[in-house]
């Protein structure tokens, strides 16, 4: 398997960093695409590139739990404020893409995650 780092996504995808850019350089195990955080919650494997709609402060919750490696919002999905400040104190990154969700599924395909 290919190593992938969130700073790769961000370089090569021009994904648009929102916040935690103090950690881009995690690791990316997996991708997962879901936006029912208790669903997220419960199947999502450790190090993933959690890709979704949801913008609100309780997504940093979720992926505090489950050690994301960081957060897509899609389709020009925004991520609040308070959201944006509790990710960067948590060094979760936030990542911002106009694509869709199945989009983003391809580049990581292509990328072997």
């Amino acid at each position: 398997m290919i190593n992938l780092l969130v700073k790769d996504l961000t370089e090569k995808y021009g994904f648009e960093i929102s916040a935690g850019g103090s950690s881009l350089n995690n690791e990316i195990k997996k991708a997962y695409i879901g936006d029912l955080l208790s669903w997220v919650m419960g199947r999502a494997p450790e190090g993933s590139a959690w890709v979704t709609i949801q913008g609100h402060i309780n997504v940093i919750a979720v992926a505090e739990l489950i050690n994301a490696a960081c957060i897509i919002v899609c389709e020009n999905a925004s991520f609040t404020p308070d959201t944006i400040s509790k990710a960067d104190s948590e060094g979760i990154p936030l990542l911002k893409t106009k694509l869709t969700a199945y989009e983003v599924a391809k580049i990581f395909v292509a990328e072997n995650v």
